[in-house]
């Protein structure tokens, strides 16, 4: 019996010893180290002089340095040197595993010996089983008729046989090397021999880092790849670093290597990710989203990608670091499923930075790829040599204000577009104050200085009608002055608190227009944002290149009411100015003098379930020129979440034609109207999920997914499909489709 009936003796076996007598200190002279001893303890000894046996009987345990050696009876041979031990006998080895045996026989050193009948518990509740075991050097245990499994084994019929376990002719453990190969084995999945292994390996579950192949994986389909094969290799380089080398072999495309570096040093971290292949693909021509026709490449042949992480604590407040992103080709990225394709850009930089009490400072440049072909053109994208950032925030002053200080400073260049450079100084200055009616007051005086030197404004992203250099300044001195007057009172017996907030706000800052007349430059201001979120705020443009200027007043009103752990929190709001821009985004809820209604609506009735929406509403003719809702249901055993977003108008493609001369393309006016929402459960070891995302404009989905699995203590199996409907570069991909196997201390099995 070498299979099932060993592991169910696991349940049986036990390592508890009581010391009740006075210990024997006995030195064999066969130690690794000579000023160890070999100790003995038990409830009884004898000695026989003759033979030159000792006998130590009841609750018997030996130990050595870090082994310890547990049974009912033992017996040393002064003349061999030989501990026989036999009833429960129990040793505890150095990486923390635990040998159960009926009879063991070993050197005084516990480095040599026999054993019969071998059960062992290892790290990750692994176990190991055999009919008999021999040590050598205590490096070496060399086991027949063994068995191995993480599950765990049924209490009610110790025979029944575990989910999956290995089941060999014989095998070596390496514990040098951490290293268990099994030779002539079988895979068993609830009994039953479903995979013959001439040869297996594996890393001792007490490792904690170990070199040797990972779990190959082999993909039957790929529509750029077709059928492939990952092998991939891990090497411990040293306590600190390490390296994952990767080799892909493919039907339909050209072999790849890839690897990654780690290494973690004293002082902070590096990350290299990088490989190299032959790609076989042509990307043949396509028409863009814009309507445009977008040429063949010629990007196939030897490509590559670089994607490199480093971090350097230079001293308690400075630290320096740096993202490099790079790769040859989109398609390239595409056909080899490299991390980061289907985003727009390639982003990299280099930093330095430091923290002090209440101050910021980053020096850093910035350099950029595009990958959504024939959208966004490397030609258009900046460079940022460099940019600098300062922020600054004092304490509490003589007269009860806070002065703040911030500059973002910065060099631009672009091939096909403006180039420019900014200098910025912003002066911020809080004072709040109260009264004794409650009303809490926030008064800001804030300048805004910048300077100005570009270069083919004519071009983008600013498309005047101007070609030549400029150099240009503006000063902005803003005021401002917020009251918010909380009304609070209680009901349902002290249970429940409301609050009733108006909240009105007077700004005032010389009307700066949107900066065409007087050529001023814009990189940070492209877009506009008007919700509840910045119906206070002093400037709503993204940056500082454009401010708010004119005179304007904001309004709000604010309820909460919470009681039980229920809670419902609304806002609504307006503002009206002085000086209306027209020509500032359309839809942007900002083209009159009395602007978009703002509201904002979150509801908890329970801890189960909460529910957010926002909205912006025209007052003239009650269109949503804004809106999106979030929902969540969470109950034992059953999740459930949805969204909604609605938005006239893409933002991101107002830029990518000259919109002062001709009318936005048909693209820029697309509706995004989607709908997402999604489902997941889980009970005892199982769990499933669905999500799915449409877009109700275009009447087609964006992606929709699900998954199913199941886990328990010593396997998981999981499924997954993944179907996306965007198109990028020209190509749409297929559906995806992910089967997982995990073996516990072994490794995770997929197919694609």
């Amino acid at each position: 019996m070498w299979a099932l009936g060993v592991l169910g003796a696991f349940a049986g076996s036990s390592a508890h010893a009581q010391f009740r007598a006075t210990p024997l200190h006995v030195n064999t002279g066969r130690t690794n180290n000579p000023g160890e001893p070999v100790t003995f303890q038990s409830d009884k000894v004898s000695y026989d002089d003759h033979a030159g046996v000792i006998t130590w009987t009841g609750n018997v345990q030996v130990w050595q340095g870090d082994r310890i050696m547990r049974a009912d009876k033992m017996t040393y041979d002064r003349n061999t040197g030989i501990i026989a031990a036999t009833g429960s006998v129990a040793s505890s080895q150095p990486d923390g595993s635990v040998l159960f045996s009926s009879y063991a026989e070993l050197t005084g050193d516990m480095h040599e010996g026999v054993m019969t009948h071998v059960n062992a518990i290892m790290q990750d509740n692994a176990k190991l089983a055999a009919n008999g075991m021999r040590r050598t050097s205590g490096k070496i245990n060399d086991l027949s008729r063994a068995v191995y499994t993480a599950c765990e084994i049924c209490a009610k019929d110790r025979t029944r046989p575990p989910f999956w376990q290995l089941r060999a002719y014989d095998a070596t453990q390496d514990l040098e090397h951490q290293q268990i190969n099994f030779r002539d084995a079988y895979m068993d999945i609830l009994g039953i021999p479903v995979l013959y292994l001439p040869f297996f390996s594996m890393t001792d579950p007490s490792a904690k880092r170990h070199s040797g192949f990972l779990t190959p994986g082999l993909t039957p389909h790929d529509r750029y790849l077709g059928t492939y094969l990952t092998v991939p290799y891990y090497w411990v380089i040293d306590d600190q670093s390490d390296a994952t080398i990767q080799g892909l072999v493919s039907t339909k495309t050209g072999p790849q290597i890839s690897a990654q570096y780690r290494n973690r040093l004293n002082f902070g971290t590096l990350t290299i990710l990088g490989g190299v292949a032959y790609d076989t693909h042509k990307q043949s021509g396509y028409v863009n989203t814009f309507g445009n026709s977008v040429g063949a490449t010629n990007d196939h042949g030897i490509q590559g990608y670089v994607f490199a992480r480093g971090l350097a604590n230079i001293t308690p407040t400075w630290r320096g670091g740096f993202n490099v992103n790079i790769a040859s080709s989109a398609n390239y990225m595409r056909d080899y499923r490299i991390q980061g394709y289907g985003a727009d850009t390639l982003n990299s930089n280099a930093y330095l930075e430091g923290f002090g009490t209440g101050a910021y400072s980053r020096l850093d440049t910035q350099f950029y790829q595009g990958l959504n072909q024939g959208v966004i053109s490397n030609s258009d994208l900046p460079f940022v040599l460099p940019s600098y950032e300062y922020s600054f925030l004092g304490q509490p002053d003589a007269l009860g204000g806070r002065l703040g200080v911030n500059t973002h400073d910065f060099n631009v260049y672009r091939s096909n577009g403006t180039s420019d450079q900014r200098g910025e100084l912003q002066l911020n200055w809080d004072r709040p104050f109260r009264n004794s009616w409650g009303q809490k007051y926030l008064l800001t005086l804030r300048l805004d200085s910048m300077l100005y030197h570009a270069r083919s404004v004519n071009e983008r992203p600013n498309f005047y009608t101007y070609s030549g250099s400029v150099t240009r300044a503006q000063v902005v001195p803003t005021v401002a002055l917020k009251m918010n007057w909380p009304f609070l009172r209680t009901f349902s017996k002290g249970r429940g608190t409301q609050i009733f907030e108006p909240i009105v706000q007077a700004i005032y800052a010389p009307n700066t227009g949107n900066g065409a007349s007087r050529l001023l430059p814009n990189e940070d201001s492209l877009n506009y944002e008007f919700t509840d979120s910045t119906l206070f705020e002093l400037n709503r443009y993204q940056g500082t290149d454009r401010i708010d200027g004119g005179a304007r007043a904001n309004i709000g009103l604010h309820g909460n009411w919470t009681w039980n752990g229920h809670q419902v929190d609304l806002l609504v709001g307006e503002s009206f100015q002085e000086h209306v821009e027209h020509d500032r985004l359309p839809y942007s809820g900002l083209n009159h003098h009395l602007s978009d209604v703002v509201a904002r609506a979150r509801v908890e009735p329970s801890q189960y379930f909460n529910f957010t929406a926002r909205a912006r509403v025209n007052p003239k003719n009650g269109d949503i020129d804004f809106g999106d809702a979030l929902f969540g249901l969470s109950i034992p055993h059953f999740q459930i979440n949805g969204g909604y977003v609605w938005e006239p108008v893409t933002p991101y493609y107002y830029y990518v034609n000259n919109f002062r001369n001709s009318t936005p393309t048909s693209v820029y006016f697309q509706r995004t109207n989607e709908l997402s929402g999604g489902v997941s459960t889980y009970w005892a070891n199982w769990h499933a999920s669905a999500f799915a995302r449409r877009a109700i404009s275009r009447k087609s989905f964006v992606s929709l997914g699900t998954s199913v699995g199941y886990q328990n203590d010593c396997f998981g199996l999981d499924f997954l499909y993944l179907k996306q409907y965007t198109t990028i570069g020209g190509q749409q991909r297929n559906s995806t489709y992910l089967f997982t196997l995990t073996l516990k201390t072994i490794g995770a099995f997929g197919l694609k």
